[in-house]
């Protein structure tokens, strides 16, 4: 107020009420003259105080009674000018604080006479306006009069008055309660001592209010009583009053001053006493009330509601709920219950819509609701207040949608779906939106037919209400169609964001507050609860569990009404926005009553979402389980009644987006998905994605939701896990409109990203997903059985997925993800199984190649842990699953072989557990990883390790679907030996450690350590192992297996066998070697001897191997000969054993079976590896040779003689003890010192076996026929071979018993017969010596004997005799050749004079075939072989001629030529012209040896052969045409240097001699004559075709013969000019000259090549062209 004080404002005050008073009396001077002097007095007066006071304002005050009196006179005259004034005056007065309480007191009853006058209304109430709110000095009494005064003009016939009057009460009641609430801050420091307050019902007691406060007390009373149509204890003289104002008034005071009610008990007391009856009393029509016939005008016996009084009703309610509920609690249930009534669908339109708006108001109030929960709802006997709130909202949203309300004329047709009101429904066609059709669709909820708009009413979370605040309406509006459905949407919007906000900051705060305290005060080690425990007082843990209570008692109260209405909603929604927000308010509540623990709740409304994601009526048995179970208990559940199939009559107005395949065992056609279902899919996503941490196992229906979801949309997962939107395989692919298509990458995104959210779970929840996920799959596995349709892959991508992102907790979750992949794998729908062994791969690689913390490498349990499941895949028998566990073993071994340390015998055992029967593509893969093993890990693994890679390389060798794979693991066996070879140091070391380790274990536990080979040292039986394995390779039943297994087996002990200790031998000799011969001998005695028609596939198989006898054969052959070779050279390791005699005979006794077999190649073979045994150079050890060269290099002694077999490659020499008398020539070599007795022995038993396999060899068998076994030459030559070398070191006790033994053998030997197919190879090839190489090795043993014994001792000459004997046998043999049994044979013996005889025939075979040979160079060698023969043998032949010994071999030698000569073989047609010419040189040769070595000795050879060799040479020299050539080469093929060849001998042998018989001559002449005969015969036919044919050339065949008769002529004519001319007779020149004419016809002819032959024949005619003479002489020119 300084603004008042200040001089100037002072100096003004004075001035203006100066010139007020001047007016004044001015005015009242002619008809108010008393007036006029209290003016003018009143000007002295307030010019004295003015003078006399330096305070002039508070002296003016002390006078304000005189200083006023004027005015109020003034207004006293009523008249309106005057009047006007004096308020004003007044006023001013007023405004400056100048009035005392008694002016005051006098201005009020001056007022009063103005109003009861109504005079100057307006200026009234704005002067007690000034009045009352400048100060306080008018109070009490003045106060009422004043509001009275207020009051009355409030009901004037003057509208403008009662308006003004209306805010002026209004604003008086503020200033009353202000003024308390002033005073109230003034006196707040002063402690005052309170007075106890009975709680009296006596109203009056107002004794303790301060003065204000007891204005306000009795203000507010009153109001109540006027409310109540009651008279007013204090306002006094009130007339009348209305219920509207008096509610209005009440409502502002309690609204605007809740702490004066709070803070005062007086006051709290009228609440309770006055203001809640009141209102109750009030409320009473509007709740007897039915809308039964409230449209007709029938008098309703109940009093009408009436909207004024009612609405502000519920204001007051609203007020009293917000600000006084806790003085309140019984009034506010009974209001609440009202509230819940007011909203029956049998309560006036208005009604409902008021009583919405009110509820809405507590809706965004959550502390409010809490309240309510606490007070009412968990209090025992209390109406359920929250909980009928929310289920009454639910209610009332439903009945809207049953009953269209009446009265509103846009939905009374709207059941016959006509376009009514516009905007109503739009042309439902197929579920689509019309869009196209111009019609604005508004945002609305459809049900049923019922279509209701949703309004924009008022922003979120504030409760802004349109009729609450319709107070000027007297009458209730029209309610417009939606609003109070968008009212009620908005409340359990509200309600839900309020509740979960206020629960989850609480829930927030506690945690935190737990965590600060578990952080400072435990340590980390207790569980959290214990922490809890400990660290929480107790007053705070007691809090929590009230919270907690409450929480929950909030919760469970209102989800089932929310669930209901939200479904509800959530179905009719057609709006994406209201769709949105019903969505989020259900995920809200799922959230928190998952945080809350509320199961049943939870996944009630995490069913509704998952329902809304799916199509309608989906079979979906997880979610139609629960959600009965919830939502049965409740009156209006709404099972039944979301009945909305997607077909062209429905109404929804929803697009449908995607047209997909239901996944179920038998879908039924197609489903549709609507963008709804799409934006409830998102929003289980997110729901999924965020609040996991709390789904427990309602994961299991979020999943199973996600999963048929994604199948309709038809995403299929790829690398990962992840799902990619891919084509479905079977059925009406489906369907995706591109609003779907774009956002299905965003909705796979989504869905990994929740998958890969899950590492921020902990590790319960964790398990509750793994566990929701292999259910989920295990009924997607039962749906695969027994049919092959794409299985749904969802759970186990995701599973894969989940696994990926937890690797740095893998171990609490790798047992159930992995066993349950494993039963995947098993399935039998391959597409399942390959995915779920996808997955489990994935996740092993993943595993391994996971930084863990600690590293794998120090973490050993986890590595098994990781690796076994891949064990465990050995166990399933798919294929396909086999060959992703090879695969992902490749990798691992790629990209872990280094670090896989104690892993490695489970992952070589994966690779063993491949078995035989499965694949090969399966074996090759494992086969595959074993190479990477064997090349590139073995360094790398445990030595423990190496024997499971020996077993597994082994196990591969042995299977039978790939030969390649069984040799190749052979080799790696030699790959794998080579390594322990080169490695063996640092193995046997780290071996012995573990052996030692396991040892002590052993011996700990008191069991016998078990390990194969045991007593050996552990790298001795790694190699044991090795070479057992190999061993059983030995006996595979595939030959090439055999033998490759044989041969490494003999390599690596031979290369390898010096690291074994030396005890070990004895394992090896006997174990392995000998155990292996004996499964041989016995399998190849027993092989089946059918012949194998190819070997498999278009191999073909050598005839020498095809039977399973032959087959065997061969292994028998290498087996024998390995054990052979390593007794050879490891023989200075095997004497010192011990037993090595026993050992000896046991080989020995092998050979023996061996060589007796009925197999040429194992008998041979035998004998093979009997010389190798025998050739053994006494022991040297290598530590112990001397310096010098070995004795292998000193000089043959003479004694010996050159003696060498086949494969005998160097002399026998013996340097042991028996061989001292040899010493003067091997001196370079000291005797070696052994067991003189024990070496003799072993020759002995060695002359023994020599002599059983002779004798049983050689013996003739008893019967005959085709398949009789006959020993062959090779394996008789070799047994013959061998008795040389052992003569040497047995000779000592060699004696005649001895001999006549092998006398017999010897004999018998040469008795076998050469068998047929075996003579062309073994006969011919022996150019130089003719002798077989059994006979000379036969006569190499007889003269080794002969030389032994012309230096021998006497007891050793009479041997002579007996060799003697033997050799005149043999020499027998060449005249008549010995008896083998019943057999006639033919044989070749040793004098040489008889070998001629035998020789033709014999040659005559190859000979005679010729070109048919089966090799060329046959009948070459043969050729060559008779020149050389008969050149050395025909002399010999002549001279015993007489003897008559050689008569049969005359013919066979004609014969011979006559068919080597004129083959009746064709030559091949490939044979090149020099080839050709090179055989007929051979021809030629032929003739010159008839010519010289025959021919001119024709006196000592018998006729028949001369005449037969003539013959031969007529025959050549004409029929010499070869028809198979080409015709180019005609001229070149005929053998015409033979030709000529024959022509000439046969002319020089017809002429040359003197013809010594007549027969002789006839034979040359007749050839003659009928070669010239010929000659003319075909000039004349080839004249005559000439001329014939015209210009047509002849047949080249025809020309050639022409030609070849006019070469022959011309020949035949140079003949006989050389021929002596005697032998020439005169009628054979004749024939010649006779030729002449017909040769010169032939001048005409065409062809060239006939012309320069013809002009060769005629030119020798010039020697017959000379002078007739008297006389010619023949021959002669």
């Amino acid at each position: 107020m300084s603004g008042t004080h200040s001089p100037e404002a002072v100096k003004k005050l004075l001035e203006n009420m100066q010139s007020d008073l001047r007016a004044l009396s001015l005015e009242c001077r002619k008809k108010f003259p008393p007036v006029k002097e209290a003016a003018e007095s009143g000007i002295i007066k307030v010019k004295t105080i003015a003078a006399r006071n330096t305070e002039i304002l508070a002296a003016l005050k002390e006078n304000s009674s005189e200083v006023v009196q004027p005015f109020l006179m003034g207004c006293g005259t009523k008249e309106p000018k005057i009047t006007q004034l004096c308020l004003a005056a007044i006023q001013r007065l007023m405004s400056h604080e100048v009035v005392s309480e008694t002016a005051a007191g006098n201005i009020i009853n001056m007022l009063w006479q103005l109003m009861e006058n109504s005079l100057e209304e307006l200026k009234l109430l704005q002067t007690v306006l000034v009045l009352l709110t400048t100060n306080t000095v008018v109070h009490d009494e003045a106060l009422s009069k004043a509001i009275v005064l207020c009051f009355r003009l409030h009901f004037t016939k003057d509208n403008i008055t009662n308006n003004t009057a209306a805010a002026t009460v209004r604003q008086v009641v503020t200033v009353v309660f202000e003024r308390m609430v002033a005073e109230d801050e003034r006196h707040r420091d002063i402690i005052e001592q309170p007075v106890l307050v009975q709680a009296n019902s006596n109203r009056r007691s107002v004794s303790t209010l301060k003065p204000c406060a007891k204005d306000a007390y009795m203000l507010f009373q009153d109001l109540c009583q006027l409310v109540n149509a009651d008279a007013p204890y204090w306002l006094v003289g009130m007339t009348e009053m209305t219920r509207t104002f008096g509610l209005e008034l009440l409502e502002s005071v309690l609204n605007d001053f809740p702490q004066v009610f709070l803070q005062h008990q007086e006051f709290s007391f009228l609440l309770k006493e006055r203001v809640c009856p009141l209102v109750i009393k009030l409320f009473s029509p509007n709740i007897k009330f039915r809308q039964g016939s409230s449209t007709s005008s029938s008098p309703a016996p109940v009093e009408k509601p009436y909207f004024p009084i009612c609405m502000r009703l519920l204001r007051v309610v609203s007020v009293l709920i917000k600000q006084f509920y806790s003085l309140l609690v019984t009034e506010c249930e009974i209001f609440l219950s009202l509230l819940v009534k007011f909203l029956d669908a049998d309560k006036p339109q208005w009604l409902r819509a008021v009583a919405v708006e009110s509820i809405h108001r507590l809706c965004v109030q959550p502390q409010l609701l809490r309240s309510f929960c606490q007070s009412y709802d968990m209090k025992q006997h209390s109406t359920k207040v929250f909980r009928d709130i929310v289920n009454a909202l639910g209610s009332f949203i439903q009945s809207l949608f049953l009953v269209p309300p009446t009265g509103n004329p846009a939905t009374t047709n709207q059941a016959g779906n006509s376009n009514s009101g516009g905007t109503v429904s739009a042309p439902a066609n197929s579920g689509m939106l019309g869009i196209g059709g111009g019609v604005t669709l508004l945002p609305a909820f459809e049900y049923r037919g019922t279509w209701i708009p949703i309004l924009t009413i008022t922003v979120q979370g504030s409760a802004k209400a349109t009729y609450l605040e319709m107070l000027d309406k007297v009458e209730p509006p029209t309610i417009p169609e939606g609003y109070a459905m968008s009212v009620a949407f908005h409340c359990l919007l509200d309600l839900v964001r309020g509740i979960t906000g206020m629960i989850e900051g609480e829930l927030g705060e506690v945690e935190a507050e737990c965590q600060t305290s578990t952080e400072t005060a435990s340590s980390p080690t207790q569980s959290s609860e214990e922490q809890e425990l400990q660290s929480t007082s107790s007053d705070q843990m007691d809090k929590e569990i009230v919270n907690r209570a409450v929480w929950e008692e909030m919760v469970n109260a209102c989800w089932c009404g929310l669930l209901a209405a939200l479904s509800l909603l959530l179905d009719a929604s057609t709006d994406e926005a209201a769709t949105e927000n019903i969505l989020k308010a259900e995920l809200t509540m799922a959230a928190l009553c998952g945080r809350l623990g509320l199961i049943t709740s939870r996944d009630a409304f995490i069913t509704a979402i998952c329902k809304g994601s799916l199509p309608p009526h989906y079979a979906l048995t997880v979610l139609n389980i629960t959600s009965a179970a919830t939502l049965s208990n409740k009156s209006y559940s709404i099972q039944g009644q979301n009945v909305m199939m997607i077909s062209p009559s429905s109404e929804s107005h929803q697009q449908v987006v995607a047209v997909g395949q239901p996944l179920a065992v038998q879908p039924q056609g197609t489903v549709m998905l609507t963008s709804k279902n799409i934006q409830c899919m998102r929003t289980l996503l997110n729901l999924a994605h965020c609040h996991g941490a709390v789904l427990g196992t309602s994961w299991q229906l979020v999943l199973a939701t996600l999963q048929h979801l994604v199948w309709i949309l038809g995403l299929k997962p790829s690398s990962g896990g992840a799902l990619k939107p891919g084509r479905a395989v079977e059925g009406p692919s489906t369907v995706l409109t591109t609003a779907v298509m774009t956002d299905l990458p965003v909705i796979s995104n989504i869905l990994s990203r929740l998958f890969e959210s899950s590492q921020y779970l902990d590790d319960v929840s964790l398990h509750h997903l793994i566990n929701a996920l292999c259910s989920l799959s295990l009924e997607a596995m039962d749906m695969a059985y027994g049919n092959n349709k794409e299985p749904s892959l969802f759970a186990v991508a995701k599973l894969l997925e989940t696994g990926l992102v937890n690797m740095h907790r893998i171990e609490i979750l790798w047992r159930p993800l992995t066993g349950h992949l494993l039963e995947v794998c098993q399935h039998p729908n391959s597409r399942m199984r390959e995915w779920g062994a996808e997955a489990l791969t994935s996740l092993i690689k993943a595993g391994l190649t996971f930084n863990h913390d600690p590293p794998l490498s120090q973490n050993q349990r986890l590595q098994l842990l990781l690796l076994n499941p891949l064990k465990e895949m050995s166990s399933i028998n798919h294929p396909d699953i086999r060959l992703k566990q090879l695969e992902c073993v490749l990798q691992i071994l790629q990209s872990q072989g280094d670090s896989l340390g104690p892993g490695w015998p489970l992952v070589l055992g994966v690779m063993g557990a491949i078995r035989n029967d499965q694949g090969e593509s399966l074996i090759r893969t494992a086969f595959q990883c074993l190479q990477l093993v064997v090349t590139d890990f073995l360094p790398t693994m445990p030595c423990t390790c190496l024997q499971i890679v020996v077993d597994v390389a082994g196990s591969f060798g042995l299977h039978n679907q790939e030969l390649n794979i069984s040799l190749t693991s052979i080799g790696l066996l030699w790959n794998i030996s080579d390594y322990f070879f080169q490695r063996g140091e640092t193995i046997e070391k780290e071996l012995n450690k573990e052996e030692a380790a396991q040892q002590k274990q052993a011996e700990e536990k008191g069991v016998a350590l078990n390990r194969p080979f045991h007593p050996a040292p552990p790298f001795d039986c790694l190699w044991l192992c090795l070479y057992a394995k190999l061993g059983e390779l030995c006996v595979d039943p595939r030959p090439a297996v055999r033998k490759s297994a044989g041969q490494t087996l003999f390599s690596t002990i031979g290369a390898h066998g010096t690291l074994l200790q030396h005890s070990t031998w004895h394992t090896v000799i006997w174990k392995v070697l000998f155990h292996l011969l004996d499964r041989v001998r016995e399998s190849s005695t027993t092989a089946d001897k059918e012949k194998i028609e190819s070997g498999g596939g278009n191999i073909l198989i050598h005839h020498s191997r095809d039977t399973a006898e032959k087959q065997w054969a061969e292994t028998w052959v290498l087996t024998l000969a390995g054990v052979a070779r390593i007794f050879n050279t490891r023989r200075y390791l095997l004497q010192p054993l011990g037993d090595f005699s026993r050992a000896w005979d046991v080989l020995l006794d092998h050979i023996q079976s061996a060589a007796l077999s009925k197999n040429n190649e194992v008998s041979l073979a035998a004998l093979k590896s009997f010389q190798e045994i025998l050739q053994i150079v006494s022991p040297v050890r290598d530590s112990e040779k001397p310096e010098t060269p070995p004795a292998v290099n000193v000089p043959v002694p003479v004694l010996l003689g050159p003696i060498s077999g086949p494969g005998l490659s160097r002399p026998f020499v013996r340097t042991d003890s028996i061989g001292e008398r040899l010493g003067r020539y091997s001196s370079l070599e000291p005797p070696t010192v052994t067991d003189e007795l024990e070496d003799l022995n072993l020759w002995w038993a060695a002359w023994n076996t020599w002599y059983r396999i002779g004798s049983e060899s050689t013996k003739p068998p008893v019967t005959f026929d085709k398949l009789t076994f006959i020993p062959s030459q090779p394996f008789l030559t070799a047994l013959i071979q061998i008795f040389p070398a052992l003569y040497q070191h047995i000779k000592t006790g060699f004696n005649m018993d001895d001999l006549q033994k092998l006398g017999v053998i010897l004999h018998s030997a040469v008795s076998v017969p050469i068998s047929s197919d075996a003579s062309p190879f073994i006969l011919p090839s022996y150019t130089e010596a003719v002798l077989t190489s059994l006979q000379e090795a036969v006569l190499t043993a007889l003269d080794v004997l002969q030389k032994a014994i012309c230096v021998g001792p006497e007891n050793m000459q009479i041997m002579y005799p007996a060799i003697f004997d033997q050799l005149l046998a043999f020499v027998e043999f060449s005249c008549k050749p010995p008896q083998y049994g019943q057999l006639e044979t033919k044989h070749i013996a040793n004098a040489k004079y008889n070998q001629i005889q035998l020789f033709a025939p014999t040659l005559r075979v190859p000979l005679s075939l010729k070109y048919s040979c089966p090799s060329e160079s046959t009948w070459k060698l043969a050729v060559s072989s008779l020149l050389k023969v008969l050149s050395i043998g025909l002399p010999v032949a002549r001279q015993h001629a007489s003897s008559g010994k050689f008569d049969s071999m005359w013919p066979e030698l004609a014969n011979t030529f006559e068919d080597f000569l004129f083959t009746k073989s064709i030559p091949p047609d490939n044979l090149s012209i020099q080839e050709f010419q090179r055989n007929e040189s051979i021809d030629v040769e032929v003739v010159q040896l008839i010519s010289t070595e025959i021919l001119p000795y024709a006196n000592f050879i018998p006729k028949e052969f001369v005449g037969q060799i003539m013959t031969m040479l007529n025959k050549g020299s004409i029929h010499s045409q070869s028809s198979s050539f080409t015709e180019a080469e005609i001229d070149i093929r005929l053998r015409e240097e033979f030709s000529k060849m024959c022509f000439e001998t046969l002319l020089q042998f017809s002429f040359s001699n003197k013809v010594t018989t007549p027969q002789e001559g006839y034979i040359s002449r007749m050839a003659l004559s009928v070669l010239l005969k010929r000659s003319q015969d075909v000039l004349h036919r080839y004249i005559e075709d000439e001329r014939l044919s015209g210009k047509c050339p002849l047949p080249r065949q025809q020309v050639t013969e022409i030609i070849f008769v006019l070469k022959a002529v011309s020949t035949l004519i140079d003949s006989l000019k050389k021929t002596h001319p005697e032998n020439v007779d005169g009628n054979t020149w004749a024939q010649v000259i006779a030729l002449y004419p017909t040769l010169v016809e032939c001048i005409t002819c065409s062809s060239s090549e006939v012309c320069s032959a013809l002009k060769e024949a005629l030119v020798p005619f010039k020697d017959f062209m000379h002078p007739p003479a008297s006389k010619v002489q023949n021959g002669e020119s």
